[in-house]
């Protein structure tokens, strides 16, 4: 229930505010939330096989964010960053929707 009250008051705040990404993290920013949506479909995953652990959760969530993002910047400091983007976005697009079949099998049986 609090996670519901934080993300509701999180979202409002962000669109009251209107806060602005400075340029020097906005390459970044795509490849973190998908990193986060990657640690949110497992910890979808992990709730429906009844193996969730928040504090697991937690820091998968950090992990994988600043792990994607460190990444891209590596990428950006060896010149081939839109490639190395790319690697990323691939593999945790395959894992996002390895856990989201895992989620239908689990909800609907199929």
């Amino acid at each position: 229930m609090i996670g519901v009250i934080a993300l509701i008051a999180g979202v409002v705040l962000g669109v009251y505010l209107s806060p602005d990404v400075p340029a020097g993290i906005q390459p970044y920013l795509p490849i973190a939330v998908v990193a986060a949506l990657d640690a949110l479909f497992g910890g979808l995953r992990a709730y429906f096989d009844g193996l969730f652990d928040s504090k697991v959760f937690v820091v998968s969530f950090l992990f994988n964010v600043t792990v994607a993002a460190l990444l891209v910047y590596l990428g950006d400091l060896l010149g081939v960053g839109a490639q190395l983007s790319t690697a990323v976005l691939v593999v945790l697009g395959i894992r996002i929707f390895g856990n989201a079949a895992s989620i239908r099998r689990g909800v609907f049986g199929a």
